[in-house]
């Protein structure tokens, strides 16, 4: 608990157990307001101009529920750093100061690179930063000095670390590296296949100081996602199998531009399995094409031309709700779980 009251001197509306929608990109928008007690989130976007639009919704979306929203504006805002420009963000970080910065998908050069510009242009931002090894999370830890560190886990849905571990020893591993060079008191941020409380609770017994969920929130009606998608999503069941890592799904229709460091979690489809059994990528590339403008070929459903990411935890998101009903039950639902635990230990 010492670790989240650190995080509330800087958060100070954020309740136990911390929960956090994940920054997904082009997805995570609107249900930023509405994570009671947690960190609500806006995506990435390319598009700064779309972003600052997004940015002045939810603004506005808290001013309409009577919350302060001066400075700082109380709510994440995620970066995809490789490839961004750092001085056209910055100037979204001046003028709206959100309260955390989550930046992710860089090296550590690149990383400290932002989390200095960022403080200098809005002190009231704090830097959390997003790993998924622990080698990376020592080096980012003792260069950038972050506010938080996000570490992911192998069952994550979307890029991550392709040489990657689970958040059951991920968490545990860091958190004693961290000792050994004597760095005590950093936050740890648990993400990947954390669906409901029963995950959460497991979390905070590994020693994170909040979670974040980012397949759960694909069912949040506020979520930015096609109903074809959505549904997608509802009807995947065991994750492990329904779900797989791999480049392949960002090389669909042109040149996988991520570094190799990453791959991404999807739901499987027939390019995946095309993919696998060994036929070239440009072959799949000219069989999507074929189905797009050929009549007379085999016709293929969205999930099948694109990416559905997604996490292992797929299998346990049934329904639709509200954000703030995602929230409040997962929150609930922890605490039952620790009552439980405290109980048979008991």
């Amino acid at each position: 608990m010492s670790l989240l009251t650190s995080l509330k001197e800087y958060l100070p509306w954020i309740q136990p157990p911390l929960i956090i929608n994940a920054p997904m990109s082009g997805i995570a928008k609107k249900q930023a307001s509405r994570c009671p007690g947690g960190l609500g989130q806006i995506g990435y976007l390319d598009d700064l101009h779309a972003l600052a639009n997004e940015l002045e919704i939810v603004k506005q979306s808290l001013h309409e529920s009577n919350l302060n929203v001066s400075k700082p504006l109380p709510i994440g805002l995620g970066v995809i750093v490789f490839g961004s420009p750092l001085e056209a963000w910055l100037k979204l970080f001046a003028k709206y100061k959100p309260a955390v910065a989550w930046l992710s998908f860089a090296d550590t050069k690149e990383l400290q690179e932002w989390t200095e510009a960022i403080r200098r242009c809005s002190p009231e931002t704090r830097a959390w930063v997003q790993l998924g090894s622990v080698r990376a999370a020592v080096d980012v830890a003792r260069a950038c000095r972050p506010d938080a560190l996000v570490l992911q886990g192998s069952d994550a849905g979307g890029h991550g670390h392709e040489s990657g571990a689970s958040v059951i020893s991920l968490i545990p591993e860091v958190a004693d590296a961290l000792s050994d060079h004597g760095i005590d008191g950093l936050p740890l941020i648990a993400a990947g296949g954390i669906i409901d409380g029963r995950g959460c609770a497991a979390a905070l017994a590994l020693g994170a100081s909040g979670v974040v969920m980012g397949t759960r929130f694909l069912a949040a009606e506020e979520t930015s996602i096609p109903a074809i998608y959505r549904d997608a999503i509802f009807e995947a069941s065991d994750g492990g199998e329904a779900t797989a890592r791999s480049r392949v799904f960002d090389e669909i229709w042109g040149p996988n531009l991520w570094p190799e460091t990453y791959d991404g979690r999807c739901l499987k489809n027939k390019v995946y399995e095309q993919h696998r059994s060994g036929v070239d990528i440009n072959q799949i590339r000219a069989w999507l094409f074929s189905s797009m403008n050929n009549p007379a070929a085999e016709r293929l459903g969205p999930k099948d031309m694109g990416s559905i990411w997604a996490g292992t935890g797929v299998g346990l998101v049934k329904k639709q709700d509200k954000a703030e009903v995602i929230v409040q039950g997962v929150r609930s639902n922890t605490h039952r779980c620790l009552e439980r635990a405290y109980l048979y230990m008991g």
